[in-house]
């Protein structure tokens, strides 16, 4: 019988089992992967959590993240608007980071099982049984999901937003990740449109950039495979164009998920805090989705410890969780979800980087709206 069971190790399960086991409860880890590995991420980490995630012994500096001060989005057609960014934030894989925080969390004692992955998970008797898909069982007293944006798990547990009347049920959204060496700014997060997506990109460590975007099902069964989309439909845009002509490309394929889904979600389910994209996945466009994971795994781990030291009662912990996690992300989310309605269209993309272009003070606004205060440490 463990404590907390921790399903996913991202930077929300990663950080939660950290927090709780240096709270001095026990801990079990079920990860899928064996780190370090890469993920589907922009790698872009708002300035909001920074000085939380240097206080938990990760050192940004040593890893080499990247400062970014500025940002920049561009049309289809390559007319381009820069802001400064207002709070700022740093760039860093997740390869890198995700591995530190593994680090740290073995050394605090936390029992990490890997190349695993988990069937079902029941909740009887104030106790949770956790089934993992090579038959072993796992008991607990908490359970916290922290999966990701989409798995199998989510329909076992007949979520909301995987149900076929969900207006989401099959998302149509791809995502791919490069790691790619190139002649840009380091100090610059862009996002350049084209029909039907968006791409990001920014610089992470070791002189490296992150190159990550988002499109739909469609565009790539209309060209087959990555390549010929890339070149057909990203290369419309003359600032994509130019990296993809010019850039040297490091991995020897992109890193691909699908299904990617911005439907609500609720943080709590059978009994489970959701963290991270398992609670709520915001718009990549808006580029903060790693802030928010480590944001909510702070407020994950800070009620489950009370709860554990039995300060509150399991409805209690629920409810207040559902709540301060709306408190926190529902209006980002919203946010996000409507913002990208302007975008991946070229005229209402067109439209909406000229109206920003005016009336800069309407973007930096919307930017403002997607992210948060300054974590306390």
């Amino acid at each position: 019988m463990q404590d907390v069971i921790i399903i996913g190790g991202g930077l929300a399960g990663l950080v939660s089992a950290l927090e709780l086991a240096r709270a001095n409860h026990t801990v079990t880890l079920i990860e899928r992967k064996t780190y370090p590995f890469h993920k589907v991420c922009g790698e872009y980490v708002s300035n909001e959590v920074r000085p939380y995630i240097e206080s938990l012994g990760i050192d940004l500096m040593r890893l080499g993240a990247a400062d970014i001060k500025r940002f920049q989005v561009s049309a289809p057609s390559g007319r381009l608007l820069e802001s400064p960014l207002d709070l700022g934030g740093f760039g860093i894989s997740r390869y890198t980071l995700d591995y530190e925080l593994y680090t740290l969390a073995q050394a605090a004692g936390v029992q990490f099982m890997l190349n695993e992955q988990v069937e079902d998970v029941t909740f009887e008797q104030e106790r949770f049984t956790v089934q993992l898909t090579d038959g072993q069982a796992l008991e607990s007293r908490l359970v916290i999901g922290a999966f990701g944006k989409r798995t199998r798990l989510d329909k076992t547990l007949n979520r909301s937003f995987m149900q076929p009347s969900a207006p989401a049920h099959r998302s149509p959204y791809i995502g791919v990740k490069y790691h790619v060496v190139m002649d840009f700014p380091d100090d610059v997060i862009a996002l350049h449109n084209f029909a039907d997506g968006y791409c990001g990109m920014s610089a992470i460590e070791d002189g490296k950039y992150c190159v990550c975007y988002l499109t739909t099902r469609e565009n790539l069964r209309q060209f087959g495979n990555v390549a010929d989309m890339e070149q057909a439909i990203l290369c419309q845009n003359p600032h994509l164009k130019a990296v993809f002509q010019e850039a040297d490309f490091l991995f020897d394929k992109p890193e691909v998920i699908n299904e990617i889904s911005f439907a609500p979600k609720r943080a709590v389910e059978h009994h489970m805090l959701m963290a991270g994209d398992s609670a709520g996945l915001i718009t990549p466009l808006c580029g903060n989705g790693m802030a928010m994971a480590i944001h909510g795994a702070k407020l994950a781990s800070e009620l489950s410890d009370a709860f554990l030291r039995s300060q509150l009662e399991r409805s209690e912990l629920e409810r207040r969780y559902q709540r301060s996690w709306s408190a926190m992300f529902a209006r980002r989310l919203w946010v996000g979800r409507n913002v990208q309605k302007l975008f991946g269209h070229p005229w209402l993309t067109e439209a909406g980087i000229w109206a920003f272009g005016t009336f800069k003070p309407a973007l930096r606004s919307v930017m403002r709206q997607t992210h948060g205060d300054v974590l306390a440490v």
